[in-house]
């Protein structure tokens, strides 16, 4: 399958910034993954949980084009959070399933296409919106919690995602 144009520049920014994202999980325990390491309520374990969770939600909400969807509540207060029968491993090989299943579609999709998004207490009227768009928040996400994981794997461990692609590319630090 050969993607080229847009479809191309979005679905390799979207890889770069989930191999960031990843980075920021690489060789971590599941306990540390749950391990709070700032002020925030975040971790890395809950982040990682919600980048998967939400790429695999906004290409449902792609998929379905549902005029009648409605958000799902019971998902507030737990989409950030590492459930105890979820792992780092499960979910990085379900984070790449989810890419690769994204890549698919994309290569079918016209990204100019509207689609409905599902009505919300904060949003009670239908919204309309591209597909170009959804992506670009999908990437938004990635990206956004890829600094967050960043700077919450550095005060876990001292990780960097920085020093690691420098690393990686042979470069030395004193």
């Amino acid at each position: 399958m050969t993607i080229t144009g847009e479809k191309a520049d979005i679905l390799r920014m979207l890889a770069e910034q989930r191999a960031n994202f990843l980075i920021t999980v690489r060789g971590i325990s599941d306990e540390q993954a749950r391990e709070r390491t700032t002020v925030s309520e975040l971790t890395l374990g809950g982040l990682l949980s919600h980048v998967v969770g939400n790429e695999k939600s906004w290409m449902k909400i792609i998929a379905d084009r549902d005029e009648t969807a409605e958000f799902d509540m019971s998902r507030m207060g737990s989409e950030y959070v590492l459930d105890p029968d979820q792992t780092v491993a499960g979910l990085v090989q379900e984070f790449e399933s989810v890419a690769e299943a994204t890549t698919r579609a994309v290569a079918e999709m016209d990204l100019d296409a509207q689609i409905p998004l599902p009505t919300a207490p904060w949003a009670p009227e239908r919204v309309w919106q591209s597909t170009r768009f959804t992506l670009l928040h999908i990437l938004r996400e990635v990206s956004q919690h890829a600094g967050h994981a960043d700077i919450i794997r550095e005060s876990l461990d001292g990780g960097n995602t920085t020093q690691t692609w420098a690393a990686e590319a042979g470069m030395t630090f004193d």
